[in-house]
């Protein structure tokens, strides 16, 4: 009995994506990702799920969870042109993170290094939200969902706080 050989794909079709990746996942490139890693899971309670080192200590790739996400990282490689947030002077990028109490979240982020940009408070669209930083260049939203508002009502509230 002989094994069958897997069925050719055209060269133009997609490969259906891993059951375990959404289709959109950050990647974000640092500095130090080992000591990034290691403060995203005392901030967020990242998970790792593996890394790739190189020969040189670098990491090429890891990824880890936050709250089910993955989120990918790696060093920086400037051969490549992948720089981080410090190297090239911040980032426009901001994160989102959905959790249970922002305000504990918030507590957690400042105990494991990160910088408050902004202290939790009550918003319009209904989430309480903060702002942090982190050590590595990054800007996270740390939110809680405190009521259920329809795009709609956000849209009145937004206009009633930015009139005049």
């Amino acid at each position: 009995m002989s094994a069958s050989k897997p069925a050719s794909r055209p060269a133009d079709a997609a490969v259906p994506l891993p059951a375990t990746l959404p289709a959109v996942v950050p990647y974000l490139t640092l500095s130090d990702t080992a000591a990034a890693i290691d403060f995203y899971a005392r901030a967020f309670g990242a998970t790792e799920l593996f890394r790739l080192t190189g020969q040189d200590g670098r990491i090429g790739h890891a990824e880890v969870t936050i709250g089910g996400s993955v989120l990918m990282l790696s060093d920086e490689y400037p051969d490549f042109g992948a720089l981080g947030p410090q190297s090239i002077g911040g980032s426009p990028i901001k994160l989102h993170l959905q959790v249970a109490d922002a305000d504990a979240a918030l507590a957690r982020a400042v105990a494991a290094g990160a910088t408050v940009v902004r202290a939790a408070q009550d918003q319009f669209y209904g989430e309480r939200t903060a702002l942090v930083a982190d050590p590595f260049g990054y800007s996270w939203f740390l939110a809680s969902r405190i009521e259920d508002v329809t795009p709609a009502e956000m849209q009145k509230r937004w206009d009633a706080a930015f009139a005049g």
